[in-house]
């Protein structure tokens, strides 16, 4: 079970995940969350650069030590942190996002939550486990290759309005509701005490998709997620599982 939070701030690192993972190599324990006002190096799902400009965004990390859990309910884990996410924004500001699966927080069809999950094993067991959480809050402009489909806090605010985002309260509350959610799935060890809940916030759920991965790539209608986290999709009348890794989930006329 997560108890304990203990956060540390730091203007600027090359990357939250990687300062975690130097800590939890030196026996920290856990519960630490590290932040930056700034990351030279931060990286995202499947390889991907996430950008922290300084003092926009949110850029958090968490070190998990969790006890005797299986390799694969690992995955899961980030599917737990999505779910904090648009907890905390919901509860802070009223901002009602949808989960993109698996992990991305979605306000009007825009992204403006990136989550990456990394472990290490030691004498073939989980030694630790890394969350990572990087949340656009004051961004106002964005790279041109993803403007289209990017927003922040202050941006969804200003819509209805106005108002500020603020980082210290949004990550201490992302981490609260991490907390709670983290410990209903601990104990299963699976989204069973939670996938009624996620599922209500399913951006894909009921739409046509499309799945893209290294050897193929093709059409499909959204169900929901089994116990795994893991997303149920319908091709021509037959359910496949889709696993979080190299696959890609798109929306056919946007991003959802």
């Amino acid at each position: 079970m997560l108890n304990d939070i203990r956060y540390e701030y730091f203007e600027s690192v090359d990357s939250t995940n990687d300062r975690i993972k130097l800590r939890a190599r030196e026996d920290e324990n856990q519960g630490l969350v590290i932040s930056a006002g700034q990351q030279t190096a931060g990286k995202g799902r499947i390889g991907r650069k996430w950008e922290s400009p300084s003092h926009d965004s949110i850029a958090t990390s968490l070190l998990l030590r969790p006890e005797e859990i299986s390799l694969e309910a690992i995955p899961t884990i980030t599917v737990v942190a999505a779910m904090a996410v648009r907890d905390a924004l919901y509860r802070i500001y009223g901002l009602n996002g949808k989960i993109k699966w698996p992990n991305d927080i979605v306000l009007e069809g825009k992204k403006i939550c990136g989550i990456l999950t990394e472990m290490e094993m030691k004498d073939g067991k989980v030694w630790y486990v890394v969350v990572g959480i990087g949340v656009n809050v004051h961004n106002k402009n964005f790279p041109e290759d993803i403007a289209f489909k990017a927003t922040s806090v202050d941006l969804e605010l200003a819509k209805t309005g106005g108002g500020h985002g603020h980082r210290e309260e949004l990550t201490k509350e992302i981490w609260n509701s991490f907390k709670k959610y983290y410990n209903i799935f601990i104990e299963t060890q699976d989204m069973t005490g939670l996938r009624e809940e996620y599922e209500n916030h399913l951006a894909n759920r009921g739409n046509r998709v499309r799945i893209e991965a290294q050897e193929d790539s093709y059409e499909a209608v959204a169900k929901g997620i089994n116990n795994r986290g893991e997303l149920i999709v319908e091709v021509d009348g037959v359910e496949r599982i889709i696993r979080t890794g190299e696959v890609s989930v798109r929306g056919i006329y946007g991003y959802v």
